[in-house]
């Protein structure tokens, strides 16, 4: 295995004055989609065997272990940041999406999807660009959403170290398009199996979660990665099968013969139930406001600037303030978009 490394621009130090570089993996699956291990065994193994600061399931199309993940790091006090996130299939190829508060929909288009991330106040990243195998963000629709006008579409930070074959493919063109956009880049492991949490990582200063989403923002992180070889993926797909295989006995006995057993997420039932009631009043209130804001008037300009200058939560609500209804917003920003370039200078 070889490992590839890119240090962050800067670090905080420490209470003894030396300098404090976290590490975080925020690209992690767990058997609510295609990993093999469960969000309490993932947060067991992150603690007793890696010396990582920040984590975040990010299963795909779905957010429940990520959720659950969280609460138990809160209530056990854990030294693990735990962000909530998921990787999400567009009609463009895979987004991460990270500091998620509900679920985002699938196969929407890829612009609809990144601005719905930063309307919760979550970061936007590319994972395992241009990879034909994982359905990897090709170059266009990359710069298709870094131009766009739209306030609410823009990319935080690509992902330029992971180990897998996915990851490798496109690491070099990666690097390349991140300079040339002025983008961070980002390591993250794409686990699906407790022993390859780490493999990839971001390095950051600081060691929060906030720290980490601060970073990001203002482009002070690195990152590094070791390479998987073939025995090693060959070993990581073999459990993914055995798993998938489990996953198709539990779903012929639900339906074929109406068993009333459900599919194992990896969360207790209760918790469930918590976590669905919780996100179906975030989506109500969003909705409440998307139609408070829709009919609202006032400049939405200097409200941009502020939310894309705030590493916090505060971010969150201004981007969700300035969500309008689709047809609302595209007529406002093009009638913006006109004014701006009227009162512009001839060059």
């Amino acid at each position: 295995m070889t490992m590839v490394e890119g240090s962050p621009e800067n670090s905080r130090r420490d209470g003894r004055g030396e300098e404090r570089v976290g590490k975080a993996d925020v690209h992690i699956h767990s058997i609510a989609s295609d990993g093999t291990a469960s969000a309490a065994q993932i947060l067991d193994y992150v603690e007793r065997h890696t010396d990582l600061d920040v984590i975040a399931i990010a299963d795909h199309e779905r957010i429940e272990a990520a959720f659950e993940c969280q609460r138990m790091a809160i209530e056990r006090g854990s030294r693990i940041h735990v962000a909530v996130a998921e990787e999400v299939t567009t009609r463009s190829g895979h987004v991460l999406g990270v500091f998620l508060q509900a679920r985002l929909r699938r196969r929407q288009r890829l612009e609809t999807t990144v601005a719905e991330i930063h309307e919760q106040g979550g970061l936007a990243i590319v994972p395992h660009p241009f990879s034909a195998f994982t359905l990897g963000l090709r170059k266009s629709a990359i710069m298709r959403v870094q131009l766009s006008t739209d306030p609410l579409v823009y990319w935080d930070a690509l992902e330029g170290y992971n180990p897998s074959t996915a990851g490798r493919f496109g690491r070099a063109a990666t690097a390349r398009i991140a300079a040339q956009l002025g983008l961070p880049l980002v390591g993250n492991s794409d686990a699906h199996t407790l022993d390859t949490i780490g493999d990839g990582h971001t390095l950051f200063p600081g060691s929060t979660a906030e720290d980490y989403r601060r970073a990001v923002l203002t482009g002070s992180t690195g990152g590094a990665c070791i390479t998987w070889g073939a025995v090693k993926e060959v070993m990581i797909y073999g459990q993914q099968v055995r798993k998938q295989a489990r996953d198709v006995s539990r779903w012929g006995r639900r339906y074929l013969l109406r068993d009333d057993a459900p599919r194992d997420l990896g969360v207790p039932p209760e918790q469930l139930a918590l976590q669905r009631e919780c996100e179906s009043r975030y989506l109500e209130e969003r909705e409440h406001r998307r139609r408070a804001t829709a009919w609202s008037d006032g400049p939405k300009t200097d409200a941009v600037a502020q939310a894309r200058s705030r590493p916090s939560g505060e971010r969150s609500l201004a981007h969700r303030l300035l969500k309008a209804r689709p047809g609302t917003r595209a007529r406002s920003m093009a009638a913006d978009a006109g004014r701006r370039e009227a009162e512009e200078p001839p060059a």
